[in-house]
């Protein structure tokens, strides 16, 4: 969908994503230091919001302003003195305007050369010591998992997302299948796990 068709999914529903952060992203920020973070694609901005909780500074990017709209409510809701910076950007062009010491893209289905575009974005914003994680529904979720998108080509593994990091100098720390419980599902979600560090 391009960005209005997600302007109107989001005007339809009160919170798509819901309020708590991906699992994922708590796992894979619990061993970081606070700095700043860069969300890209951030939808309603719950990963955003749980790391401005957590003393991140957060530029948060979406290309939905009804999204990154509902986002800023949210986080007026939610937090005591709102911090995150928002921006009504695409991820696969947006320009970090600092160094960020973690990147984030979650679920930001794409075909092959958007989403490539979107990961060497997000890799050249990170500052020396800086991690990029990377989440997404796994091809292998198609078949073999919940949920999801169903078209092929908006779908990806860890190592796609490992072959758009090269020639970057990033060390590549994790590049996974990831399973996610999912309620009232008889099989798990397979997620795509990738964590990269650009060196100290």
């Amino acid at each position: 969908m391009d960005a209005s068709g997600w302007d109107e999914r989001y005007r339809a529903t009160e919170l798509v994503w819901g309020v708590a952060p991906n699992r994922w992203v708590e796992q894979e920020v619990a061993d970081l230091r606070p700095g700043n973070a860069l969300d890209l694609a951030c939808g309603e901005g719950r990963n955003a919001i749980w790391l401005a909780t957590r003393s991140w500074r957060v530029t948060a990017v979406d290309f939905s302003a009804v999204a990154v709209a509902k986002g800023k409510a949210l986080e007026e809701r939610e937090l005591e003195k709102p911090s995150i910076a928002w921006v009504v950007a695409d991820a696969t062009t947006f320009t970090a305007p600092e160094p960020a010491d973690f990147a984030l893209l979650c679920y930001l289905q794409l075909p092959a050369g958007e989403r490539r575009a979107a990961v060497r974005q997000a890799a050249r914003a990170l500052a020396p010591g800086g991690v990029l994680v990377v989440i997404a529904h796994d091809s292998r979720n198609l078949t073999d998992g919940t949920g999801g998108p169903q078209d092929p080509a908006v779908l990806y593994t860890a190592a796609d997302v490992a072959g758009d990091l090269d020639g970057l100098g990033l060390v590549i720390e994790k590049a996974e299948e990831a399973l996610r419980p999912v309620a009232g599902a008889e099989r798990p979600a397979i997620d795509a796990l990738l964590r990269a560090a650009r060196p100290a």
